[in-house]
């Protein structure tokens, strides 16, 4: 594969944030897949006390951060946080005044890449981001759900 294809490829990013209590001490978790399939993960605890959306945000300015310095050019983005797709997605919401300035830095940091797409995905498919943030907290990974299936009625 050539340079300009390989840049083409995107690297995948699931990320999460958690904060216990909240609002209190945040986790940030971020699973990085280069285009080959090279696997980085991301798990630390945040300096500063916040909610569960600024939680959300750091752990995403932290993946990208990873990504840039990894050479990155082209990202593909997943969270479980509705809040963060929307505020920061192809058609922003108005913003949340508190948390203005917060997504205005990860904007800037979206904006330096070539290109990025952020998508919403259920929490059941960002568990591995959920546990890595819920690492850096000290707690264990959420129990998963267990779905029941309907009986058919007759």
């Amino acid at each position: 594969m050539d340079d300009a294809c390989a840049a083409s490829v995107p690297w995948v990013i699931h990320c999460d944030g958690s904060a216990v209590p909240n609002p209190g001490r945040m986790g940030l978790g971020a699973v990085l897949v280069a285009p080959e399939g090279t696997r980085h993960v991301l798990s630390t605890a945040a300096d500063a006390r916040g909610c569960n959306n600024e939680a959300e945000a750091r752990a995403l300015m932290l993946a990208l951060r990873d990504a840039q310095a990894r050479g990155a050019r082209v990202l593909q983005i997943y969270s479980d946080n509705s809040l963060l797709v929307a505020q920061l997605g192809a058609g922003a919401a108005p913003p949340v005044l508190r948390l203005a300035a917060l997504y205005d830095q990860v904007a800037a940091l979206l904006a330096s890449f070539a290109y990025t797409s952020l998508h919403w995905i259920p929490r059941h498919r960002n568990g591995e981001a959920d546990a890595l943030a819920r690492a850096a907290l000290g707690l264990a990974p959420k129990a998963p759900v267990k779905r029941v299936k309907a009986k058919k009625r007759r």
